[in-house]
Order: structure tokens, then C-alpha cells, then sequence
């Protein structure tokens, strides 16, 4: 939001998936690294294409990003009402 600090939504760790754009194309977010990061970039549309000629790479790769989707979500959800905080935090008077 303008004139607003960014939001912190999650924050990731070594050897954990940063980016998912490669399945859906459109879907852009961005990132700040807060040390020195060491990352592999992939190229999304021959990802695409290899996950197109090989089901076996396609079901694990979208089983695996799914599984990591899913769990940042439910941790989204977890903080946004507030059951991570001290018993009556979150709550809504």
C-alpha cells in the first residue's frame, strides 16, 4: 500500500522454496532478502514444457509447490486471526 511499510507475510529459510510463478504465469510477488542469499532461478516456461513431456515430473514438482502452498496458507490464516497470539490478543470485542 502506498506510504505504508511493506507487510511481512512470510519469511522463508534456507533450502525452502521462495517462488511458485512458474505454474501459474501471472502470479507475481515480491521478496526482500534481510542476509546474503544464495538461490537458483529456474527458467518457468521449460519448466513448463519438461512438465508437459514427463507426467511423473509434472505430479511431483505440482504435488511438492501444492504441499508448500497449502502450508504458507494455513500459517497466513493462523496469524491474520490472531491463534498465534497470547489467549485473547486476537479476538474482536
Amino acid at each position: 500500500m502506498p506510504g505504508r511499510p511493506a507487510a511481512v507475510i512470510e519469511t522463508v529459510g534456507a533450502g525452502e522454496l521462495l517462488g511458485w510463478s512458474w505454474p501459474v504465469p501471472h502470479w507475481h510477488l515480491g521478496a526482500r532478502a534481510t542476509s546474503p542469499v544464495h538461490a537458483y532461478e529456474y527458467d518457468a516456461a521449460a519448466v513448463r514444457e519438461l512438465c508437459g513431456k514427463d507426467a511423473e515430473l509434472d505430479h511431483a514438482l505440482l504435488t511438492y509447490v501444492a504441499g508448500v502452498i497449502a502450508g504458507r496458507l494455513r500459517s497466513a490464516r493462523v496469524r491474520l486471526l490472531g491463534l498465534d497470539a497470547p489467549h485473547g490478543a486476537g479476538e474482536v470485542p
